[in-house]
């Protein structure tokens, strides 16, 4: 029998932007699909009809297209509730969710007097001794119920994490979940699993603060007839200083394009964050897809660091070639100019600067006596040269034969001359793009 094609599902609320968390759950399900030659599927997990905003949807499907992680199909929870009707009607009938009226502060008394008795804060299952002659009393009175899902005291629970290993929970020492609230909207737990059901969801990859939603999850599945997907449960991102930070909190996609990072960067740091193994900008995603292994994983937060996105990030743009960049470079710079000028970036919006150097205005550095005398005889030199395919390998030479000058005596005059820097691209590369004229120009005007 052949085993069914990996499917995973990424699920968003859409209540804010994606932060950086989000999007490394969102790529590591994408390459766990990938890898495996199955599917990776959006669902926007909207039953928060409050809080849900449809600016949210469009911007997490523009952030996962600016990631090249393109779903295979997308669903929306709030277009699903009659599905969750029917499931949750088979539910009720097998007596698996029931009916409960505490309020939030009765609860909240309940779980302070077990805490004060040195015993877990377990929901008490009171609401099991209602008669359906005390829940007519109640509809008459006008009160609603919320619902909870029973779980099976007599049916452990237990799976095979694909990060945490083997995990075992003792559903005699959890609360009931409640899955519904009295208006009837519905809370996360349930439907989520209803969807993961219908659409064929075989391996539910998210952060490890789901491993108390998956112990009780395991039993929906059992309940619903369908069997249980394979979990696993990433470590939480710390941030560089070592502990959870409000920032990664809000570090978004928009954010981090602001900032120059591209999002080949993002995906090359973000596959490998939580693993031993080195983030290698030569990686592209088919690459980082083969190479995904949860068993890489550990338990450890992963830690994110800012500065390491930036360190990929150039790495990454020094590899870009230019049908990848030429829509975000100025006008008139071509692929000659973008080949000598990457090295020299750690963002793409940079080369912007670098090409105002070779078309100028350059601000011309001061110079002394000898420096003045020496750029004087720069200009005469260059302008007896031929301009061939290397003018600068061409003009140090003859001046190193003609002053004896040799390395930075030679070349740093020169190149603030040029391009008013004492750092930057190849002069080799560069001084073909300022062109004779220019270069001729700039020499002068600093010999004065």
């Amino acid at each position: 029998m052949t085993q069914p094609k990996i499917v995973t599902r990424f699920a968003p609320s859409p209540t804010g932007h994606l932060h950086v968390g989000n999007i490394r759950t969102a790529l590591h399900n994408w390459l766990l699909a990938k890898k495996g030659g199955g599917r990776f599927v959006l669902r926007i997990d909207d039953t928060d009809a409050e809080r849900s905003r449809e600016e949210y949807v469009e911007g997490i499907r523009a952030d996962l297209a600016w990631l090249g992680l393109s779903p295979e199909g997308e669903e929306r929870q709030s277009a699903r509730t009659a599905l969750y009707a029917e499931a949750f009607a088979r539910l009720e009938a097998a007596g698996r969710v029931y009916r409960c009226y505490e309020t939030a502060q009765e609860l909240d008394l309940k779980r302070k007097v077990l805490l004060g008795r040195g015993l877990p804060p377990i929901y008490d299952r009171a609401a099991l001794a209602l008669t359906e002659a005390d829940h007519a009393a109640r509809a008459a009175a006008g009160e609603r119920p919320h619902w909870r899902f029973r779980l099976d005291h007599d049916e452990p629970i237990a799976w095979v994490d694909g990060i945490r290993g083997a995990q075992a929970f003792d559903p005699r020492q959890m609360s009931d979940p409640v899955v519904r609230r009295a208006d009837g909207s519905w809370l996360y737990m349930l439907p989520s699993a209803i969807d993961d059901v219908a659409m064929g969801i075989t391996d539910v990859l998210r952060g490890e603060d789901h491993v108390s939603n998956t112990a009780a999850q395991v039993q929906m599945f059992t309940a619903l007839g369908a069997p249980v997907p394979r979990f696993a449960h990433e470590a939480l991102l710390t941030g560089a200083e070592g502990k959870l930070s409000k920032r990664l909190g809000s570090l978004g996609v928009a954010q981090l394009r602001a900032a120059g990072i591209e999002p080949e960067a993002l995906v090359a740091l973000l596959a490998r964050l939580g693993t031993s193994d080195p983030v290698d900008p030569a990686l592209d995603a088919d690459a980082l897809a083969d190479a995904f292994d949860l068993s890489r994983f550990g338990r450890a937060p992963a830690r994110f660091d800012e500065a390491e996105l930036h360190r990929v990030n150039a790495a990454i743009v020094h590899r870009l070639p230019y049908a990848r960049v030429s829509h975000l470079l100025p006008d008139g710079m071509g692929v000659a100019a973008w080949d000598a000028i990457r090295p020299n970036l750690a963002h793409i919006g940079e080369a912007t600067e670098w090409w105002q150097v070779v078309t100028g205005p350059i601000a011309v550095p001061a110079a002394d006596d000898e420096a003045r005398a020496f750029l004087s005889q720069a200009a005469g030199t260059l302008a007896g040269l031929e301009w061939g395919e290397n003018p600068w390998a061409a003009l140090t030479a003859a001046l190193k034969d003609a002053t004896g000058r040799k390395g930075k005596a030679l070349f740093l005059p020169l190149r603030l001359a040029l391009t008013g820097r004492e750092h930057g691209p190849d002069m080799s590369a560069l001084l073909p793009l300022i062109g004779r004229d220019a270069a001729l120009e700039r020499l002068r005007a600093a010999a004065g």
